[in-house]
């Protein structure tokens, strides 16, 4: 029988440490039976755990005298940060011991320690953070969303190649359609870096549908929006804080009235599974794609459930080898360096 997927968590990542982190994993771990590597301060991690019922599973604790804050600079934890909760993760994933990793911690350092412990994919220049966003019609995939604010157009290219092979092994979707994120559908909008990343995109296999508009990514009517992370990153946050208006507002206009009261109580399990749609807690976290292994970025803010969440998506990578499938079809796909780094760099200078 094969054994239960091993996920390594970053205990001391987020905004709330290990009084989030750790009651998150154990509910994945009970859910799904995984086992867990929990990393950082022992004594937080076991005060944590005499908390919960934790009968049946298989959870091992390994040290780390290190945190790494928001404030570090991902270069700093490599160099001066390798005994923080990231880094030993990253090592127990890279050295056999795990099969992925999970961090509420941050973003840059992970991406950091995951590039250079866990290694690219071959033929990937930047790897990218992938979230899966809800729709009208069926969950969409937007990335990058943060791990790249600066990217150039054969970058938002390999991004579009890494989220087709998401789509198809992990979503199941046949022939998924690509959207690139700009100013206007109209081919010739957007800036230096839309127009070319546009042309890269019309040559290639991809199923590419043009340029896409911020109002486009909840209609359903696309399965992959690309754009760099900056643009990513302020969509998401964007998204987050409107679900979250939109939720407070609507709680407060449905008491207005006795007659609304009425209503909403009648309402309630419609309203219920509303606000589940609009949870970012629901989808856990974003997966780094180009990795070698599976690497999972939370929300800072996240709560027990996002941390579930997110440790479920790292064990159902593990478990139907979405990583291992989307290696081989980036290896399978002769697009992914046509417009290598190299290439692309000797076309931009003439020679």
């Amino acid at each position: 029988m094969p054994s239960n997927p091993r996920i390594a968590v970053d205990a001391m990542g987020g905004d709330f440490g290990p009084s989030v982190v750790v009651p998150g994993a154990v509910a994945a771990a009970r859910q799904e039976q995984l086992d867990l590597v929990l990393v950082g301060d022992v004594a937080a991690i076991e005060a944590e755990l005499a908390k919960l019922d934790t009968s049946g599973l298989t959870i091992e604790r390994v040290a780390a005298s290190q945190v790494v804050t928001m404030e570090d600079k991902p270069s700093d934890v490599l160099r001066r940060k390798k005994d923080s909760s990231i880094h030993v993760s990253c090592r127990l994933v890279k050295e056999g011991r795990a099969d992925g990793v999970v961090s509420a911690g941050n973003t840059g350092a992970t991406l950091a320690c995951g590039i250079f412990i866990l290694g690219r994919v071959k033929g990937v220049d930047r790897p990218a953070l992938a979230s899966i966003l809800p729709t009208e019609k069926r969950p969409v995939i937007l990335l990058d969303v943060g791990a790249n604010v600066d990217a150039k157009a054969h970058h938002l290219f390999q991004f579009a190649l890494m989220a087709d092979c998401l789509a198809r092994t992990v979503l199941g979707y046949e022939n998924p359609s690509v959207g690139l994120m700009s100013i206007g559908e109209e081919e010739g909008k957007g800036n230096v870096q839309v127009k070319e990343a546009y042309d890269l995109l019309r040559q290639s296999s991809l199923n590419f549908v043009g340029n896409v508009e911020g109002r486009d990514i909840f209609k359903g009517e696309l399965d992959i929006l690309v754009c760099d992370g900056f643009v990513g990153n302020v969509a998401l946050k964007l998204s987050e804080g409107l679900a979250s208006s939109m939720a407070n507002i609507l709680k407060r206009e449905l008491k207005r009235t006795l007659l609304s009261t009425l209503g909403t109580m009648l309402a309630m399990g419609a309203l219920k599974r509303f606000k589940r749609l609009l949870d970012y807690a629901e989808y856990g976290g974003a997966p780094i794609l180009g990795l070698e292994s599976i690497a999972i970025v939370c929300h800072g803010a996240s709560n027990e459930k996002a941390i579930k969440n997110a440790v479920v998506m790292a064990a159902r990578f593990v478990g139907n080898q979405a990583n291992q499938l989307l290696i081989k079809a980036l290896s399978e796909n002769k697009d992914l360096t046509r417009f290598s780094r190299g290439r692309a760099e000797t076309a931009e200078t003439g020679s």
